[in-house]
């Protein structure tokens, strides 16, 4: 057999969706040699298009392509309306009622995968990451107890192996490599859903200036997504329950227009609408057992980010949220220890604590968003509960759904305070008002969760700190004896250690 070629690099990242073309850049900044190994040719077709402000305010930003992003001309998505529960009326909520998310920051996006993805690893690519499309990666490459590299195959079917200190897997639910971290994937036994999906042209939209906004709605046999994603496209989809998964059998075409026959609301948007049989969105699709999480997010030299370590569940949009932060997290770990400035056991140990908290949350939410034998206050509770926060019930809510319930200050923009929010939207004045007067049935006991007690103090930094870097305000740990993130958002360091010098 022929001799594989051998390089070196510093990162190797496997995967060049939004998880691992933003760890490669957030790791090229800092001036380390990053490979990127995509298995497939961009643009492709994915799944997963509806975005939350953390990912679109903050990270993006600190990556650098927020700027891109905004001029891309994607549908601003405002927040969402619901279908779901005891209601028989939907209800809306908007991202503008949080004080972390108000004003310039209180919208996400609805994008096509294609075009999104394509931006990410373009901008990477621009930063220095060495991108190479059409490689496939078969291996990983051991040193002991330590990942030292990978091996993969091009196009032209030549073999390479790459030497790194770091392995980054970024390749999605359908990874190869992610059991070499040394765990394997568990199941949710509670989110054992299937998803049916397609796209459609000429389906109605929600009254401005919600119309951006993504529409569930719920019925008897589980529910629908309807993903406005130009004033033309629609991405619609219906997720059942396992023991339904017969009605997403047989005929796709015929299995998807009997759910929508029994949704009566998404019916109703779909009315005059034509469904798209041609190009990238021609096809029905299926995915199933969608929801789990690694045993082990990391090894020494390996790192899982993005949907390679956990999804959860699309009815909240969190896939490229927990990919983005995911991405972020680990990149500081990476940066750190390369900068030899913290312990590699404590760099990661920082990483997986933070990201398994920020899954704990949607996972522990959407348990009890499940339940539709309760009014929409009892998910505002919830909400309350399961992030620990000291805000409103409603508050509470918007901001787990709009990915900032962690406490990063870089995930929101912390040039919006509360008096510059009550000047400039009426809509979060309104709202307290209601609470103020008891108009607004949302207020009910308050408790905390023990899952994650602290999800609410990382919510206000990572926006802060890709606006304000050094002039941030100071962090505190999330973990007894853990680490906090340097002012720009870069890197670890201890809290007594001084601010990172670079």
């Amino acid at each position: 057999m022929e001799q594989a070629q051998t390089e070196e690099a510093d990162v190797v990242v496997v995967g060049g969706g939004p998880a691992g073309s933003t760890l490669a850049a957030l790791v090229a900044l800092q001036g380390h040699r990053v490979v990127l190994l995509e298995k497939e040719r961009f643009p492709r077709y994915q799944i997963g298009e509806s975005l939350l402000p953390s990912t679109v305010h903050g990270v993006c930003r600190l990556t650098g392509v927020a700027d891109e992003l905004a001029a891309a001309g994607f549908t601003k998505k405002r927040g969402g309306t619901f279908r779901w529960g005891t209601n028989r009326d939907p209800w809306t909520f908007s991202f503008s009622v949080s004080p972390r998310m108000a004003g310039p920051s209180s919208f996400a996006y609805q994008v096509e995968r294609s075009k999104f993805d394509q931006i990410l690893l373009d901008h990477a690519r621009r930063l220095g990451v060495d991108v190479r499309e059409g490689t496939a990666v078969g291996r990983v490459l051991e040193d002991g107890d330590r990942v030292g590299g990978v091996g993969y195959t091009g196009e032209d079917g030549t073999r390479h192996e790459i030497r790194s200190r770091y392995v980054v897997d970024a390749s999605g639910n359908k990874s190869q490599i992610h059991g070499s971290a040394g765990g394997a994937r568990k199941y949710s036994d509670f989110f054992r859903n299937l998803a049916l999906f397609g796209y459609f042209t000429g389906g109605k939209r929600l009254p401005e200036p919600n119309s951006g906004n993504i529409l569930s709605a719920a019925f008897d046999s589980g529910w629908f997504w309807y993903i406005p994603l130009s004033p033309e496209l629609t991405s619609v989809g219906a997720v059942v329950r396992h023991d339904m998964a017969q009605k997403v059998q047989g005929d796709p075409e015929k299995a998807l227009l009997a759910l929508i026959d029994e949704c009566p609301l998404v019916k109703e948007y779909l009315a005059d609408a034509q469904r798209v049989t041609t190009g990238q969105y021609g096809q029905l699709r299926v995915r199933k057992d969608y929801s789990y999480q690694a045993t082990a997010y990391w090894r020494p030299g390996m790192v899982l980010i993005g949907d390679a370590a956990c999804f959860v569940d699309p009815v909240f949009s969190s896939g490229v949220h927990l990919a983005t932060y995911s991405a972020l997290l680990a990149a500081r770990s990476i940066n750190s220890v390369l900068a030899g400035t913290v312990d590699e056991a404590a760099a990661f140990r920082e990483f997986e604590a933070r990201y398994r908290r920020e899954y704990s949350v949607f996972y522990e939410f959407l348990v009890a968003f499940y339940d539709m034998n309760v009014a929409e206050g009892s998910y505002f509770w919830q909400a309350k509960k399961v992030t620990g926060s000291s805000g409103a019930e409603f508050e509470s809510f918007i901001e787990l759904v709009g990915g900032v319930a962690s406490g990063e200050s870089v995930l929101t923009d912390s040039r919006t305070t509360v008096a510059d929010l009550r000047s400039r939207s009426a809509e979060f004045s309104d709202a307290v008002d209601r609470i103020a007067t008891g108009a607004d049935e949302t207020m009910v006991p308050l408790f905390r969760s023990e899952v994650v007690r602290n999800a609410m103090r990382e919510g206000g930094q990572v926006q802060s700190q890709a606006m304000l870097g050094e002039d941030s305000e100071e962090e505190t740990p999330l973990f007894p004896g853990g680490l906090v993130s340097s002012p720009d958002g870069m890197f670890w360091r201890t809290p007594q250690a001084g601010r990172t010098v670079r």
